[in-house]
């Protein structure tokens, strides 16, 4: 039989489903490095550009070691590096909670704020910005970006948790948990519209600013707590790859396949919850790196959760990455807030999709 088949060039029906899986999964492994390589180059040229110009071998060098201008130095290591390491963090975090959600909800308009996260976020930053109040009496040992950032973690964890307590009432329905979603995010929302209105005119400018959002308060000491926390979360979201593989042909039909459904949505949900508000709370309100990472990634590598949240994971870095290089560019030395960057290609991204209803990438 194997040199019959050697013979005419025609391998047997396993042997051939074998070959085709391993070119299949070598061609997505292939397209998962050059994207980490663009990522790269994308690192590298916005590190490069801004007010001060500074050219790639120079740039090079401060990396590996070369001693170097104390002024540029200090440009790269504290003012830029900082900067570009919390948009690619911020971008993985988004991107990844933003494919989990779309996942669990079965709803390709999921996003990281569809549960009220940002609202709720925003309403805690509010509170901090215009009272200097914040939650357990903490802001008598916590000030400026820390006490903000404090608040906008503590509350969109809140909204999320009314938002669940709400969903158990009606055993957990998706449907239940899409809406009492959106009616937590609008009571959060008139809460932000309020003390907006009672603000005065410095406070008002800081909160505009803060709910515009960006990386202008991106420091180490952040990223030192952001890091392992966005690794953690990954490791364990792709942990669940096959559950949530099994989970996209239905929930009867993941059950049957031995997965825990009920468990696998609450521990992936308070996952990309505490991801999504962490960086929220220190980067403000950037949308639609949620909404369009995933479905970027569905169109180029499909939707094998093993691949597709690392997939989500570059893409969302990239495309945060390069809105805050643009951000940064486009009528430098001002600088425009990065959520109206993302705002300005992700409406357009999401109107094309409705009207080509690209249903397939999600099926």
């Amino acid at each position: 039989m194997r040199n019959k088949a050697e013979r005419t060039g025609k391998l047997p029906m396993e042997p051939r489903i074998a070959q085709i899986y391993q070119g299949s999964v070598r061609n997505k492994l292939l397209l998962l490095g050059g994207m980490l390589l663009l990522l790269v180059i994308s690192t590298l040229y916005a590190i490069s550009r801004g007010a001060v110009e500074i050219p790639l071998i120079d740039l090079l060098g401060i990396l590996f070691g070369q001693p170097a201008d104390e002024m540029t130095a200090y440009i790269v290591y504290e003012v830029r590096l900082p900067r570009i390491v919390m948009a690619i963090v911020t971008g993985i975090s988004l991107a990844c909670a933003g494919a989990i959600m779309q996942a669990l909800l079965r709803n390709p308009l999921a996003d990281p704020f569809t549960l009220g996260v940002s609202s709720g976020a925003a309403f805690g930053a509010a509170l901090a910005i215009v009272a200097g109040a914040s939650v357990f009496g903490i802001n008598l040992v916590l000030s400026g970006q820390w006490l903000i950032a404090l608040n906008a973690f503590v509350f969109g964890c809140l909204a999320v948790l009314i938002v669940y307590g709400i969903a158990r009432l009606k055993n957990s329905s998706t449907t239940v948990l899409l809406l009492a979603g959106v009616a937590i995010g609008q009571l959060f929302s008139a809460g932000v519209s309020s003390l907006k209105y009672f603000s005065d005119n410095e406070a008002l400018k800081d909160l505009v600013v803060w709910l515009m959002g960006g990386f202008w308060g991106a420091k180490w000491q952040v990223l030192q707590m952001l890091l392992p926390l966005v690794l953690v979360s990954l490791a364990v979201l792709i942990k669940y790859a096959w559950d949530l593989n099994a989970l996209g042909a239905g929930e009867e039909v993941a059950r049957t396949l031995g997965v825990k459904v009920k468990r696998i949505r609450w521990v992936c949900l308070l996952v990309v919850t505490l991801m999504a508000s962490t960086t929220i709370a220190f980067t403000g309100i950037i949308g639609f790196i949620g909404l369009v990472a995933p479905h970027i990634s569905r169109m180029m590598i499909g939707t094998d959760y093993r691949f597709l949240l690392p997939c989500s994971c570059l893409a969302g870095a990239l495309l945060l990455l390069l809105s805050d290089t643009a951000a940064r560019m486009l009528l430098s030395p001002v600088e425009i807030p990065v959520g109206i960057i993302t705002a300005l290609f992700g409406a357009p991204f999401f109107i094309y999709l409705l009207v080509k209803k690209r249903r397939d990438y999600w099926a």
